[in-house]
């Protein structure tokens, strides 16, 4: 039975996709069954795994019920993929039902028997998508810059996640806090790190001990359909979202010491 990780934050430009991208490929590379679902209309992620939205059904048919699950999954360059678009963006208004909330767990429920891990990327917005992963997963991580506003984000998170908790998905649980482009040579890095603990204690969770650098190699690995795990596999990059992994699953990757 798959396990359901939403990668979640408010504000944009944290890392979310980047952080799914290297989740997955990290995770196939261990030999996991991996589905990743974009929930963002953008389509970032459904691009960064090299799967086209165009002609096929989306996460926008899901939620209207325009197809069953098993018809909107694409095999990507990294892992199977339920991919988005723009269409996405009007799902808010045109979801209006009673138990609108449940509508991707319900539908998870088909196919969670065929994956090890089901990764969600959350659009930077609380909305009815933002609500349905949350409600479907198991686990959140919670990726942020080392800077004010990426950690005002997560304080300003930290409700939804209680109003869901309490209403949708009792069993929801905060995995951790991942620090991304982190630069331990900044005084602020340090500053927001000590006020990032505070949430996170307030949260039940932790800051994982593993921090993703800036690098050059995770911008460059989307336009190639790949994770940087397979882009740049002796990356520093690549080497820190194995560690990672290593504290997400429990377990060390075959090969390494």
């Amino acid at each position: 039975m798959a396990k359901v990780i939403a990668i979640t934050n408010q504000k944009g430009g944290v890392g979310k996709t980047t952080t799914c991208c290297g989740l997955c490929g990290g995770l196939v590379q261990r030999g996991y069954k991996v589905l990743a679902i974009d929930l963002d209309p953008q389509g970032n992620l459904s691009f960064s795994l090299g799967v086209e939205a165009d002609d096929n059904f989306t996460v926008y048919d899901l939620f209207k019920g325009n197809c069953g699950i098993s018809d909107a999954i694409l095999t990507g360059g990294v892992c199977d993929v339920i991919p988005s678009n723009i269409l996405l963006s009007g799902v808010e208004l045109e979801l209006t039902g009673v138990g609108r909330e449940y509508v991707l767990r319900e539908q998870l429920e088909e196919i969670k028997d065929q994956y090890d891990y089901i990764i969600l990327d959350t659009p930077p917005a609380l909305s009815v998508l933002t609500i349905n992963a949350y409600t479907a997963s198991d686990e959140l991580i919670i990726p942020m810059l080392c800077e004010i506003l990426s950690l005002q984000g997560i304080a300003q998170l930290k409700q939804t996640i209680f109003a869901v908790q309490r209403y949708y998905n009792k069993a929801l649980k905060v995995r951790g806090i991942l620090l991304n482009k982190y630069n331990s040579r900044l005084t602020l890095t340090k500053e927001v790190e000590e006020l990032a603990q505070m949430i996170a204690e307030q949260l039940d969770t932790e800051i994982f001990a593993s921090r993703i650098s800036t690098s050059v190699c995770i911008a460059e690995a989307p336009a190639h359909g790949e994770s940087v795990m397979t882009y740049s596999p002796k990356s520093k990059a690549a080497k820190e979202f194995d560690a990672f992994i290593d504290e997400l699953t429990g377990t060390k990757k075959k090969g390494k010491k």
